[in-house]
């Protein structure tokens, strides 16, 4: 399918990629975005390698992959940048990521690709110049990474969360933005729970989100949320969301007694000998 447009106008454009990959239940949906301002064009979160081929050629429609400014990473996990290797052969784009990843994205890479080529961005962010404009490299540390950023696009007023109000959906159903977040809640919260370090760490960023005119989130996986109202209910249900450590105790933390079967691949329960019998 065609890249979804989030916003347009005479020199800005945000797209949004959401079918990638092939969903065969063996990769989680995963969305990418291409970002234009007149001549200087970036991608953040492009994917991994099963995501490069289309989207390369997909963004060409739009924007010529050889003008790329910009590769950016909200953080380091394989579905974020795993084709580092390839945007860096194919482009003469920079990486932006935290400066606590930067030496570890080499390890995509061949040696020396990454030479000269990466913004280590540190923990308190910045204004990353775009093409007329800038984009907001805005905190967002252990959300789920602990070097992590979130960017605000000013012109667009798109906040684009990274792992941050995720959403467990197909690529079609993630072309559909959401409105109604009551009604959402359920195919997010397992994944926030898990995810998501503390509740601590959420009320802290979204007295920072709440400052920003925010028209549209849009996570790396799942479905965009739109609207004010949408909006100020995701920050609502964020507020008073225990999560991570505040979910863990003492009995997460036992001596394993399952086994692994290795013809089968799953966890087997423990033989019960005669005398716990």
């Amino acid at each position: 399918m065609a890249p979804i447009e989030l916003y347009r106008d005479n020199h800005h454009a945000c797209l949004m990629f959401t079918d990638l990959i092939e969903e065969d239940g063996q990769a989680i949906q995963a969305n990418q975005f291409l970002i234009v301002d007149g001549d200087t064009g970036a991608v953040i979160d492009p994917g991994g390698n099963l995501a490069f081929n289309e989207l390369f050629m997909g963004m060409g429609r739009y924007f010529s992959p050889q003008k790329l400014s910009y590769v950016i990473a909200s953080h380091a996990d394989p579905d974020i940048i795993a084709s580092l290797d390839r945007w860096l052969t194919s482009t003469n784009a920079t990486l932006v990521i935290s400066r606590i990843w930067e030496r570890f994205a080499p390890h995509f890479t061949k040696a020396g690709k990454t030479e000269n080529r990466v913004i280590g961005v540190p923990d308190s962010g910045g204004h990353l110049p775009l093409g007329r404009h800038e984009l907001v490299l805005l905190p967002a540390h252990f959300m789920h990474s602990e070097g992590n950023f979130h960017f605000y696009d000013p012109v667009s007023r798109i906040l684009f969360t990274g792992d941050l109000g995720v959403s467990l959906t197909t690529g079609a159903e993630a072309r559909v933005p959401v409105t109604d977040l009551a009604a959402h809640i359920p195919r997010m919260e397992g994944f926030h729970r898990r995810y998501m370090v503390s509740n601590k760490i959420l009320r802290l960023w979204v007295r920072m989100a709440r400052q920003l005119d925010i028209a549209m989130l849009v996570p790396q996986h799942g479905a965009p949320i739109l609207g004010k109202p949408a909006i100020d209910a995701f920050f609502d249900w964020l507020e008073n969301l225990p999560c991570g450590i505040d979910l863990f105790d003492e009995q997460a933390y036992q001596f394993p007694t399952g086994h692994i079967d290795p013809v089968t691949r799953q966890m087997r329960a423990p033989l019960r000998t005669a005398q716990a019998a």
